[in-house]
């Protein structure tokens, strides 16, 4: 229920959302487990939708009035919130501890100075506010809290991650866990803690995921937990659903388990049964890391690149060029000019005379011509020479160039990843990553990488593996590259044989940006023709790729490490 004079925007900003009756009323159900003297606490109560499910349970199990004072607890940081509720539970003759504080005040159970005992339950909606919209002394209250119960958060943390990880302490061993998270447990980076956490302190794990949003207001999916117990567990149940509607018919218990990834995001639960254990399958059956056949490495540091990457007219009016060893041939910074499947010498040739920085500043460090010092001179007037990896090196107008990689990998996308042939050999920037194939690769697989990757098995591991961040940009750092799921070397050189005369085509298509076509035509030779998947299984990953991209690109507020 909203409070009168409350505002969608005042909500948002303090990431209040509120939750609708069946998700409350099915928490409710989980948190007291039909125990009519079950104590149940909720840390940031709010307008009491949880305390009034939790009290009308308890009356259903048997919980006389006068005892509902000594059950049900509620904390939050507005006092107006605190009257709202009392005032609602009083209208259905309920009654709760109910009291002022931040939550990450309030001591524990355990701790001197605590004002409520153990509970049998904690339930709750914490509000899904990021660190940075609080002051760096709330931030490092939050921190400490959740360090005090072993776990480590980054600054990128949003704060349900600490006060989950606090309201944990108020439980008995053998208690139980009912909160509604934002989807992002699953997929960020900053949230393994919280995952590693989850599979540590309780005994069985429940995660209720849904198709469509829940919140008015709020464009973040949510995820249910329903936890219990202790010692760690080493599967959680699943459930996938439409809508919090359909809760009423599932119960804990009642489904499908799946074992998380010991470490890392659990992206691919946001995904039905059926299509994750096809993925794996195809994993597992036909596809490798990207890394056995080269490990992805970062680009040239420079510490400046405007200043150390020149482009044409400026490597003229200071007299420098390459065959005097001032220069070395750079792909300009940035992945937007990489359209096709080859960076080529006519490629590059066309950058240079559109004026973009084609050239990375790379002298012999005892090269002295006045040329060259002119340019230095100049640098030390833009004072490039105070950047920090400039000042660590000597000379510091000379950045460690990386010696060119067989292929190019972007380090953010918008849609996909892609690779690229090297066909120039030139030298890059850490602005992408280069992979350097292995001595006993095939020399096709250079050729074939770039265009097989456009698979949909692979582009669904992308999705699984990479890094989700503001503006739904995709970022794979040289570890979530590393693993991204390829074609193994001989359905690639099968495949690849049954596209080389149509490559010219589908270079072009990716020109023009009918990336959908190449991606049919790779998957009708690779996944049809090759591995022998059905059309029915090829749809599967076409469509659990599509979902999660579309997903990653459509959630602005999901923000990666």
């Amino acid at each position: 229920m909203i409070r009168p004079g409350d505002s969608p925007a005042s909500r948002k900003d303090r990431g209040a959302f509120f939750t609708p009756a069946a998700i409350a009323d099915y928490l409710a159900e989980w948190a007291v487990a039909g125990d009519k003297d079950a104590r149940i606490l909720d840390p940031t109560c709010g307008e009491a939708v949880f305390l009034l499910a939790a009290g009308r349970k308890l009356r259903k199990a048997g919980a006389e009035s006068t005892e509902f004072g000594e059950l049900l607890y509620g904390f939050d940081l507005h006092q107006t919130s605190l009257d709202w509720s009392k005032s609602l539970l009083e209208e259905e003759d309920l009654d709760a501890q109910l009291k002022e504080a931040n939550f990450f005040d309030v001591p524990t159970p355990t701790q001197l100075g605590a004002p409520v005992p153990l509970m049998d339950a904690v339930i709750g909606n914490p509000p899904f506010v990021r660190y940075q919209k609080h002051g760096s002394e709330a931030q490092a209250k939050a921190r400490r809290a959740a360090l005090q119960q072993g776990v480590r958060l980054s600054g990128l943390t949003s704060s349900w991650a600490p006060l989950l990880i606090h309201a944990c302490a108020f439980l008995k061993p053998q208690g139980r866990l009912a909160m509604v998270l934002p989807a992002e447990l699953l997929t960020v980076g900053y949230a393994e803690p919280i995952r590693v956490w989850l599979r540590q302190r309780f005994e069985q794990v429940h995660l209720v995921l849904f198709e469509r949003l829940q919140f008015d207001d709020a464009t973040e999916k949510v995820v249910l937990v329903l936890a219990s117990g202790h010692g760690g567990c080493d599967a959680f149940s699943l459930y996938y659903l439409d809508d919090a509607e359909d809760l009423s018919r599932v119960r804990p218990m009642t489904n499908l388990s799946v074992t998380p990834a010991g470490s890392g995001k659990w992206t691919d639960l946001l995904l039905p049964n059926r299509q994750r254990q096809l993925f794996k399958q195809i994993s597992d059956e036909h596809l490798v890391p990207l890394s056995s056949y080269g490990s992805p490495e970062l680009g040239t540091v420079t510490g400046g690149n405007s200043f150390f990457t020149l482009n044409q007219d400026v490597a003229d009016q200071f007299g420098l060029s390459e065959d005097a060893g001032h220069l070395r041939k750079v792909c300009p910074p940035g992945t937007k000019h990489l359209k096709g499947l080859t960076f080529s010498l006519a490629q590059w040739k066309k950058l240079r005379e559109a004026g973009e920085p084609v050239w990375l500043l790379h002298p012999d460090p005892d090269d002295r011509s006045p040329e060259l010092m002119a340019y230095v001179r100049y640098g030390e007037e833009l004072k490039v020479n105070e950047a920090y990896k400039c000042k660590i090196r000597t000379p510091w107008w000379r950045p460690p160039v990386v010696a060119p990689p067989d292929l190019f990998f972007t380090y953010m996308s918008h849609r996909y990843p892609r690779m690229f042939t090297n066909s120039i050999g030139s030298t890059f920037l850490n602005s992408m990553h280069g992979i350097r194939l292995r001595g006993d690769v095939p020399s096709p697989t250079r050729f074939a990488l770039p265009l097989l990757a456009f698979n949909s098995a692979t582009m669904l591991g992308a999705e699984i593996f990479g890094r989700s961040y503001g503006g739904g940009i995709l970022k794979m750092e040289p570890r979530e590259a590393a693993v991204l799921p390829v074609p193994k070397p001989k359905a690639l050189e099968q495949a690849w044989a049954l596209l080389v005369d149509s490559k010219s085509r589908l270079d072009t298509q990716l020109r023009d940006g009918r990336w959908t076509n190449v991606v049919k035509r790779v998957d009708e030779a690779l996944l049809v023709h090759v591995l022998g998947l059905s059309a029915k299984e090829v749809a599967e990953i076409q469509d659990a790729a599509k979902t999660l991209r579309a997903r990653r690109m459509g959630s602005e507020g999901v923000v990666g490490d």
